[in-house]
């Protein structure tokens, strides 16, 4: 039996144990299986993946930035953003990538709008991610956080005026998440209006609290679900790539 599976803390209502076991029965694939592996802390992954013996898996919060000093190589990319979600074990090699490039690309495509001008919610790994794709496509960023060192400006200090300019907003933080679905990034959802692109990284529930309040405000949104399962079909072809099957 082939394995693989989710690395993170807090796992109880993950989207990707459910869409790979969908995935496995739709496709006919009987030698694989896609388990959930909830870890306290990564203190003695070297043990637990000799013990798993997983050829591949995923990586949510809060480790996309801190597996990696368990890898033995990073794909260009995820070198480059500093964040992996996507782990290839290639013999005795681990391998790092980040398939949430193409999560973000496909959902950027499904807009269907060219920005100019976006505002990221949230400093963690996504958020990495995140900014690489809008930095490629050439769009001026503003990122906001709570720690001064990962962001341009302060969720305390964020304007009007910055999200007045903003021709799309994308929430990185994991607040409105189910099950605390009363969360909600603190920005002034005052100056949300229309022609503006609300897109949150969260996919439970289907319309988060700042999604609910942006497209009361005649913003058009978007969820996360493109996202995961675009960044889930990447992770699956990298693990049944020619270069995973040498």
């Amino acid at each position: 039996m082939r394995r693989f599976g989710l690395i993170g803390k807090s796992l109880d209502h993950s989207f990707s144990p459910g869409y790979f076991a969908e995935k496995f029965f739709r496709e006919g694939i009987e030698d694989s299986e896609y388990l959930s592996y909830p870890l306290d802390d990564l203190d003695d992954f070297d043990l637990w993946i000799e013990k798993t013996a997983l050829e591949g898996f995923n990586v949510t919060i809060p480790y996309k930035e801190e597996i990696m000093g368990w890898l033995d190589t990073l794909q260009a990319e995820a070198g480059e953003i500093g964040a992996v979600n996507c782990v290839l074990r290639q013999e005795d090699r681990l391998i790092g990538y980040n398939t949430d490039i193409q999560g973000i690309e496909h959902s950027l495509d499904l807009m269907g709008q060219k920005f100019g001008y976006a505002v990221i919610l949230g400093t963690g790994g996504a958020s990495k991610a995140v900014r690489y794709v809008l930095e490629k496509r050439g769009i001026q960023l503003l990122q906001v956080g709570r720690d001064p060192v990962r962001s341009d400006v302060l969720f305390n200090d964020l304007g009007l005026a910055d999200i007045l300019e903003a021709d799309l907003l994308v929430n990185c933080t994991p607040l409105g998440t189910f099950p605390e679905v009363d969360g909600f990034p603190p920005v002034p959802y005052d100056a949300i209006h229309e022609g503006q692109w609300l897109f949150d990284l969260v996919y439970n529930p289907e319309q988060t609290k700042f999604l609910k309040y942006g497209g009361a405000r005649g913003a058009r949104t978007l969820n996360g679900l493109p996202m995961l399962i675009a960044q889930a079909e990447a992770s699956w072809n990298i693990w049944n790539s020619n270069e995973s099957s040498r």
